[in-house]
């Protein structure tokens, strides 16, 4: 069974909305970003972790995690080692390297999209359903 079947870890960081922070951020368990980051945000240690970039979120900067759901906006490369979780309102422009990737109509991505396994591998892709008729 995959690593991201598993229980999800903790949300145990929050950088709040109206927050503006200016270099690396390193978290485990996991970390939801509603503000401003300028700069990385990379897991650390080989547990399983969350990172939740929400609609009102902005990074600037590289995104590095196991479980990774982006609603908001991203200029930086984006690297999810487990499962990545594009919805709706998500924005990417960089380049995005996925385990698993599942994108919700509406999300956009300037840049290379490129599965983290060999060509002898299948990637995981799942496109969601829009539930609008």
């Amino acid at each position: 069974m995959k690593a991201f079947f598993k229980k999800q870890p903790p949300i145990r960081s929050l950088i709040g909305e109206g927050t503006v922070l200016h270099g690396e951020v390193r978290f485990s368990d996991g970390l939801r970003v509603d503000g401003e980051v300028h700069g990385d945000i990379v897991a650390v240690g080989d547990e399983h972790n969350i990172l939740v970039i929400s609609e009102k979120a902005r990074v600037h900067g590289k995104v590095n995690a196991g479980h990774v759901i982006i609603n908001g906006c991203v200029v930086g490369p984006v690297q999810s080692d487990e499962l990545l979780e594009l919805q709706p309102k998500a924005r990417i422009t960089g380049d995005v390297r996925y385990e698993t990737l599942e994108m919700h109509q509406g999300a956009t991505i300037d840049g290379e999209l490129r599965a983290l396994k060999t060509a002898d591998e299948r990637p995981t892709l799942k496109l969601a359903a829009s539930s609008r008729l």
